[in-house]
């Protein structure tokens, strides 16, 4: 069913606003008119390699011609995400966002400082309960684990461990992929780096990680540039630690040229979830809840599938035979997600509390 957190409005189709408990096809069908009556979503940091995105808006689209959706900012990190909501309070025009898609930790601290609003999907049941807040206000999509990206032209021997950064063979080599004072992605890197060696898991773990790229930076391995594909195939930044789904799409995007190892780590494995939500001054606020439908339907979560993500879906679809083989085929091997970690969001929160606001004092590289 779907379930909306607020009051109910009797108003015209394009400020519609969907009741408090939706529960039949005709009910969708009020959805589907308010969205295209409204005829816009604005979405913010979705990169179309990033997770199959671009298959997945494509699909958006193609569903629902009427809805314009204006990308903002693809390459932003969660943070930015959520101080344009911030910013955007007031405006209704091009700049503000609808929707978010934000790293776990990001979720309650919006909701805290009411920045999302609640809303429930259809398939909320076949969501596991750790990857939801209660309430609705924003839903686990889906995840990964931290991998490093090779460029095997420039590295002949990959690392297959955090340690094996901090070797001389890789100086001038290795990059984050986002900013570690705003980018989720990044955060995790270190955190991932902080609990291979030994750490406990929170804000030690941040600490030690914070530690370990000081030591990289210190012995001219670290590169401050927020890495990417190009930067790799470039030569720019030839070890990138990255999401591995990211890994994996630039390794498909570069077709062997240059050729491209992708390398789950032995240690440090953790794996992070991504959450969605809808802002709470969203200028499309149907637009929004339909776009949330389709990426929790069976259809936008086997998209994402295939950009190499694990959606949150996935042991649901699964069980009732929903996956394509060939979709299977294509995901790394299994026992290289046998060690994955998924950080609580207590744990993440006092990590990211320790990275972001102590990374320029003990790392002092301005990543951009």
């Amino acid at each position: 069913m779907f379930k909306f957190t607020g009051k109910v409005l009797s108003l015209s189709a394009a400020t519609l606003m969907v009741s408090s408990v939706i529960s039949s096809a005709a009910s969708m069908d009020d959805l589907v008119k308010a969205a295209k009556a409204e005829g816009q979503l604005t979405t913010i940091a979705l990169p179309h390699d990033w997770c199959g995105y671009g298959d997945v808006i494509a699909g958006f689209k193609a569903k629902y011609p009427e809805i314009t959706i204006n990308e903002l900012n693809p390459d932003a990190g969660s943070g930015d995400e959520v101080e344009a909501i911030k910013a955007n309070k007031d405006n209704k025009g091009p700049q503000a966002p609808d929707v978010i898609d934000v790293g776990l930790s990001f979720g309650p601290s919006a909701k805290k400082d009411g920045l999302i609003q609640a809303y429930k999907v259809s398939t909320w049941d076949s969501i596991p309960d750790s990857a939801k807040d209660a309430d609705g206000f924003w839903t686990g999509d889906y995840y990964g684990v931290l991998s490093f990206q090779v460029n095997k032209d420039l590295v002949k021997t990959s690392p297959t461990d955090w340690a094996d950064l901090l070797k001389p063979e890789f100086a001038n080599s290795v990059a984050l992929a986002g900013d570690p004072r705003a980018s989720n992605q990044a955060i995790q890197a270190v955190y991932a780096a902080g609990l291979s060696t030994g750490a406990a898991a929170g804000e030690a773990a941040g600490t030690a990680g914070l530690d370990f790229f000081k030591k990289l930076n210190a012995a001219g391995n670290f590169v401050p540039v927020i890495g990417k594909a190009a930067t790799l195939a470039q030569g720019q930044t030839p070890i990138l630690v990255t999401w591995d789904y990211n890994a994996l799409a630039g390794r498909d995007t570069l077709k062997g040229n240059p050729p491209v190892d992708v390398v789950v780590p032995k240690t440090g494995v953790v794996a992070g979830v991504y959450v969605q939500a809808i802002s709470a001054y969203a200028p499309h606020p149907n637009a929004a809840k339909l776009w949330l439908e389709y990426l929790y339907s069976d259809e936008g979560q086997i998209a994402w599938l295939k950009g190499y993500c694990h959606p949150i879906r996935f042991n649901d679809l699964a069980k009732n035979g929903k996956i394509p083989a060939d979709v299977l085929a294509k995901l790394p091997p299994a026992e290289s997600y046998a060690a994955a970690v998924f950080p609580t969001l207590d744990e993440q929160g006092k990590a990211k509390e320790a990275i972001t606001k102590n990374w320029d004092a003990v790392v002092g590289a301005n990543v951009k």
